[in-house]
């Protein structure tokens, strides 16, 4: 009886091995892994911090399509403000967008920004200037300079202060009262960009593949082909007709780690 019971028990646990090794076996075909989500490498400074604004002169800028600055960008305490005394419609006269001399990829953008009462400006990126352009917008996403509390886009989600404009709005409010000093910082590189504002992330997005040409398509800038299609360009600080201040502007090299 004993050895009879020996030899069942070894038959048996010859089964379950078998059973375990054919479930192995045709597991992976039944059941196949998801495919991996494409990778966006990190980056991190590889360069030093680059001043842009001198404090002094428009050295390294221009107005957007023209070789010089126009006067009424002006520079006063170390800082570049837009002179609104002479509006002329929604922009300045002699004013203008006003835009780096050099392109740029791969980087991390910091200043300080202030508005005035009821004012609108942005900070725009990523931009192509040729002849076919006339405005930065119509290449390069911006970064929202707003009076949350004054003006009219104030009430519109996506159009506030910090928000990639007319894309996403900021994860959290806390842009400062007109008249104080706000921190930006930018990073932009081939693959994503981040929003930061007064030490917060406020808005992370990739800026080239389908998800990003499907948000294009559901925005206002759906009908300019050129319109953020490129990770890299120039850095312009934008007339929009309202009293603005910049300063503490500087950049630096991003690689990848």
């Amino acid at each position: 009886m004993r050895s009879i019971n020996l030899i069942f028990s070894a038959a048996l646990l010859l089964l379950l091995s078998c059973g375990d090794t054919a479930t192995s076996t045709t597991s992976p075909e039944t059941d196949p892994a998801p495919a991996a989500e494409p990778e966006i490498k990190p980056m991190t400074a590889t360069g030093e911090w680059v001043s842009l604004f001198n404090g002094e002169d428009f050295t390294g800028w221009h107005t957007y399509g023209k070789e010089s600055v126009g006067a009424a960008w002006k520079i006063a305490d170390g800082s570049i403000y837009l002179d609104v005394a002479n509006k002329d419609g929604w922009q300045t006269e002699g004013g203008g967008d006003i835009v780096t001399d050099k392109s740029y990829a791969n980087y991390e953008l910091e200043l300080e920004w202030k508005i005035g009462k009821n004012g609108n400006s942005g900070i725009i990126y990523n931009i192509v200037e040729t002849d076919e352009y006339d405005y930065p917008w119509l290449t390069g996403p911006e970064m929202q300079v707003l009076d949350n509390d004054g003006h009219p886009d104030g009430k519109i989600k996506t159009h506030r202060a910090g928000d990639l404009y007319d894309f996403i709005s900021v994860a959290e409010e806390n842009v400062k009262p007109v008249g104080e000093w706000n921190k930006v910082k930018l990073v932009v590189t081939d693959g994503k960009v981040e929003h930061w504002l007064n030490g917060k992330k406020q808005v992370e997005y990739a800026n080239k593949g389908p998800e990003w040409e499907a948000m294009i398509d559901k925005s206002k800038f759906k009908d300019y082909d050129a319109f953020g299609m490129s990770t890299s360009g120039k850095i312009s600080l934008q007339d929009h007709g309202d009293a603005v201040w910049f300063r503490g502007i500087r950049i630096r090299e991003l690689g990848s780690k």
